[in-house]
């Protein structure tokens, strides 16, 4: 087949102190990429000047202000690689990422997409965990790869990897015309675009390419909006996920199973949320919904251990 040649492609937001380190890792590739294409989302910052610091070495483009998805959406209209990958403004690549994925491609052109394993980081670079490690999906793949680099994904493994995915938007590789035909990331959610991107993904995939060494770097911000709001999080995760609901009725059986997985655990934790608030009307109607569309002994513990909090709070 033609030489795979990737578009990278990096939304940013305010991140003239980050996005240097970004575009840095992105030229440092031992594959180099076929172009760099920056979409500043309406940066009041220093952004503009760090990127254009840069020259014809990348692409830059500012648009207003309308999220990472729309951000990444761009990017790819604009892209003229075969294939797309991402990279977010405060995290970066390791220099094998693009090598590895291409040559596995120049190799095996029935890859439906690649990812791969990736480090969770804190500000000042200490090490948390790597992804794959702590993940059910994540350290089935790497048992199954008995060590080495690179494990095949298989339809009836999408389900687990669905369910509790490990690989991050930036290990993502997936061919432009795919990611086009699939219409690209959701608009209007700022929680949990990329999962539901990747089911949909997945729901058109049959191999996926697994690279079981850290591809690069998600760095960890303790004062995130997700973590400083762990509620309005969990809501909007539960609004990302239920639309793909009737978008999955005919999907592969093993991508409905690890849909309807994710979508209970994205309840359960909602209803955890709710408990914390003392919200437990709400946080059991939150995981009976789960129940009513799928009975079954999962989604039964789920109302009953809620139910359990609730009361044990009421009579506090």
């Amino acid at each position: 087949m033609d030489e795979p040649t990737f578009s990278v492609i990096i939304p940013v937001h305010n991140g003239a102190q980050t996005v240097r380190t970004a575009l840095l890792s992105v030229l440092e590739q031992t594959w180099p990429a076929h172009e760099i294409i920056v979409v500043d989302d309406g940066s009041t910052d220093e952004t503009a000047q760090v990127a254009r610091a840069f020259g014809n070495r990348i692409r830059y483009l500012h648009q207003p202000n309308s999220g990472v998805s729309a951000a990444r959406n761009t990017g790819a209209s604009l892209a003229t690689g075969t294939w797309l990958t991402f990279l977010d403004a405060d995290d970066w690549y390791y220099p094998d990422r693009l090598r590895w994925h291409g040559e596995w491609i120049r190799r095996d052109a029935s890859l439906d997409f690649l990812t791969g394993d990736y480090e969770y980081r804190r500000p000042d670079r200490s090490l948390i965990s790597r992804s794959m490690e702590i993940t059910e999906a994540g350290t089935a793949l790497l048992e199954k790869a008995h060590g080495m680099r690179e494990v095949v994904m298989e339809l009836d493994e999408m389900a687990l990897f669905i369910d509790n995915h490990f690989g991050d938007t930036h290990t993502l590789s997936v061919p432009r015309r795919t990611f086009l035909a699939l219409g690209g990331y959701p608009l209007g959610r700022a929680v949990c675009e990329d999962v539901n991107f990747l089911i949909r993904l997945c729901a058109r995939s049959r191999r996926a390419g697994v690279i079981c060494e850290p591809m690069g770097v998600y760095l960890i911000h303790p004062n995130s909006a997700t973590r400083a709001d762990p509620l309005r999080s969990q809501l909007l995760t539960v609004e990302a996920l239920r639309p793909l609901r009737s978008e999955l009725a005919n999907a592969p059986a093993a991508i409905r199973h690890g849909y309807c997985a994710r979508l209970r655990r994205a309840r359960l934790n909602l209803a955890y949320a709710l408990l914390r608030q003392r919200k437990g009307m709400r946080a059991v109607g939150a995981v009976l919904v789960s129940l009513l569309e799928n009975p079954g002994l999962a989604a039964l513990h789920d109302v009953a251990s809620i139910l359990l909090g609730a009361l044990q709070r009421a009579v506090r």
